[in-house]
């Protein structure tokens, strides 16, 4: 892809603060798109914005956006028409892991949380950013993850993997739906990747009596024997949103470095 692959398009991106996120705001600026940075703002948003615009001046502009606010997302989409002329891709990567604890012990309010930004959060980001895609075509790209599709070994987390596979369920459901009017909608699957999400994970005290020991060979990434890169994804998601992967439609895509497999 060369740099000026996403000339005249905006990125709608939300957590776009830190992690997966920050890199695919970069990875999509540095190949001439305008991002919009969807998060709550704080030093890390902030920082984010700043080091692109230093060096793409003028590409990204910083939204304070709780994805589970109706409202919120409606008018922070249309400051982004306003300030930008409109929405060519859309990466509806906010998520986090929530409570981790045995099914009995998890409150309703936990499981609603985590339903709420990842489910919900989804499909507000995506709701209020099809009008728009729909006046030219585009392309959105969902982070759901190997959890609750191709692994299960996540003990404590029956609310992230729902909301994972749910998260599948609904790319091919408007994989179909969006098809007449040129936008493309996929889902990657990360595996372990470096980034904070583990801040949004609250481990209950008795997680360890529902816990089955797995023993690994050496090592649970075999690809990279670590945890993947967030720049890595980010490269995933500036594929899957270019003209290179313009027939690749309602597939849900892993980047785990086989961990899965094991």
């Amino acid at each position: 892809m060369t740099t000026a692959q996403f000339h005249d398009q905006v990125a709608i991106i939300t957590g776009a603060g830190s992690g997966i996120g920050q890199a695919a705001a970069m990875r999509l600026a540095q190949s001439g798109a305008k991002v919009a940075l969807f998060d709550l703002i704080d030093k890390r948003t902030e920082a984010t914005k700043q080091t692109i615009n230093e060096r793409f001046p003028g590409h990204a502009e910083a939204y304070d956006v709780d994805i589970t606010n109706d409202l919120r997302v409606k008018r922070a989409v249309e400051e982004v028409v306003q300030q930008f002329g409109g929405v060519h891709i859309v990466f509806a990567n906010a998520g986090i892991n929530g409570t981790l604890a045995p099914i009995e012990e998890l409150s309703l309010e936990e499981w609603q949380k985590t339903l709420d930004v990842n489910l919900n959060g989804t499909f507000l980001t995506v709701k209020h950013t099809v009008p728009y895609l729909k006046k030219q075509g585009g392309s959105i790209v969902i982070t759901s993850s190997i959890n609750g599709n191709d692994r299960f070994a996540g003990f404590g987390m029956s609310a992230y993997s729902t909301t994972k596979a749910g998260q599948v369920a609904f790319s091919k459901m408007l994989a179909l739906e969006l098809a007449k009017y040129n936008i493309r909608v996929n889902a990657i699957c990360p595996g372990a990747i470096d980034t904070n999400i583990d801040a949004s994970t609250k481990i209950s005290e008795e997680l360890r009596e529902i816990v089955i020991p797995v023993e690994y060979p050496e090592g649970s990434q075999p690809l990279a024997h670590a945890a993947g890169k967030a720049h890595q994804v980010a490269d995933l998601v500036a594929f899957l949103v270019s003209k290179e992967a313009s027939h690749i439609t309602g597939a849900r895509i892993v980047i785990d470095g086989a961990e899965s497999l094991l």
